[in-house]
């Protein structure tokens, strides 16, 4: 009976940063899983190799549901971010050896297709209304049915949700970057670009914004009542997700559709949300909430009560989380949309990937198991930098929700 007989982590820069861990069974089958977490990169990569690599091995490959209960329920400290990645990294892992192991690409263990393809959106930006339409403009050129949109508070100096350069990243190699935030500057704001954005493209797309966890429930109420006849695909994370009953006050007040998860790591943490109706598309991503053994639970509770999918897909979680998540968006019933903002070209020097876009669509590798390559050598030109997400404070210099 196959073992696992080696487990490797792999901290690397390539674009940005990237925890990967890399199985090796006695067969000689090797399965790679993310454990990248923005910002404490290094906490997953040491929880990885002084907690979690010494249990795997000895293991047999194929008992994936009895490892992540092994990991999980095993441990006396549950959950959280750090934790929940290293277990989705090993969960990732197996999945896809075992795939190989089956000839089989990931998505045909999960039952097989339940669509052609998965439909994606990703981010246009601008430093003011006129950049923020050429922006959308560009995405409705290449072929996206759906464009998320955000542009730069006038007058504030924040600059969340925009991007810099080739692809949006926020992280900063230095210390935080801390930025300005008026909660009545974006009230007043955001939803004149929204309406800009219809104006001049239409209803013809759909069309996605994020709150980032920045308004408190009513002014989260009064945003979603303010932008109903844009008819948003979603308002993103309008109000932190700690308190889920807040979301009720949200639901009484606008028919916006509302997205929420990202930042969130086990089916407990969104039971109420969905279970109550409380939200309409759930974002819990590969990487974050357990891997692909978990995510199908939250999933299959969201199908439930007619909450969709829609999970996170920025640049901070690699193309082996991307590939694992179009697996599973393409099998489940209940599937919303992919987030997909592509990587820099450095990325893809290290992960080979089959992923491929056409017309707005992602569609899975059919190579078996995940369909993607880490590259060790070409990693090991891209040492790791320290990288931190910004820290936001009101004009009045007190910290605000990031």
């Amino acid at each position: 009976m196959s073992k696992i007989e080696r487990a490797e982590v792999f901290v690397a820069s390539p674009g940005r940063t990237f925890v990967t861990l890399r199985i090796t069974t006695s067969d000689g089958v090797t399965g790679i899983g993310d454990a990248t977490l923005n910002g404490r990169e290094l906490a997953v990569a040491s929880y990885l190799q002084e907690h979690l690599v010494p249990l795997l091995i000895g293991k047999d490959p194929a008992r994936i549901e009895d490892m992540w209960q092994y990991l999980y329920r095993g441990a006396y400290w549950r959950r959280g971010p750090v934790t929940m990645t290293a277990i989705s990294a090993v969960d990732t892992a197996l999945w896809d050896i075992k795939g190989k192991v089956a000839g089989l690409p990931v998505y045909q263990l999960l039952g097989g297709r339940s669509r052609d393809g998965v439909m994606v959106y990703s981010h246009a930006s601008g430093a003011d209304v006129p950049a923020l339409l050429d922006d959308v403009e560009r995405f409705l050129d290449l072929g996206y049915k759906a464009v998320r949109a955000q542009a730069a508070v006038p007058d504030v100096g924040g600059s969340y949700g925009v991007r810099k350069g080739k692809v949006y990243e926020p992280a900063a190699t230095s210390l935080p970057d801390e930025q300005p935030w008026d909660t009545e500057a974006y009230l007043g704001f955001a939803p004149t670009y929204l309406e800009a954005v219809r104006e001049q493209f239409g209803f013809g797309f759909h069309l996605l914004h994020d709150i980032h966890h920045r308004l408190t429930p009513i002014e989260a109420a009064r945003f979603g009542k303010r932008v109903e006849d844009c008819r948003l695909f979603w308002m993103e994370d309008p109000t932190p997700a700690e308190n889920q009953e807040s979301f009720r006050l949200i639901r009484q007040h606008t028919t916006t559709p509302i997205a929420v998860g990202e930042a969130l790591t086990s089916i407990w943490d969104v039971q109420h949300l969905i279970t109550e109706q409380l939200i309409d598309y759930v974002r819990t991503t590969v990487v974050h909430a357990g891997g692909i053994t978990h995510l199908r639970r939250i999933f299959d509770l969201a199908a439930l009560y007619q909450v969709r999918t829609g999970s996170h897909g920025a640049t901070d979680l690699s193309p082996i989380t991307l590939a694992a998540a179009v697996h599973v968006d393409i099998s489940v019933p209940n599937f919303g949309i992919q987030e997909y903002m592509g990587h820099a070209d450095e990325t893809a020097e290290v992960f080979r990937s089959g992923v491929t876009f056409s017309d707005g669509m992602l569609y899975p590798s059919e190579e078996p198991g995940l369909g993607v390559e880490y590259d060790e050598k070409e990693a090991a030109r891209f040492p790791y930098e320290a990288r931190y997400l910004p820290v936001a404070r009101r004009l009045d210099g007190s910290v605000h929700d990031w």
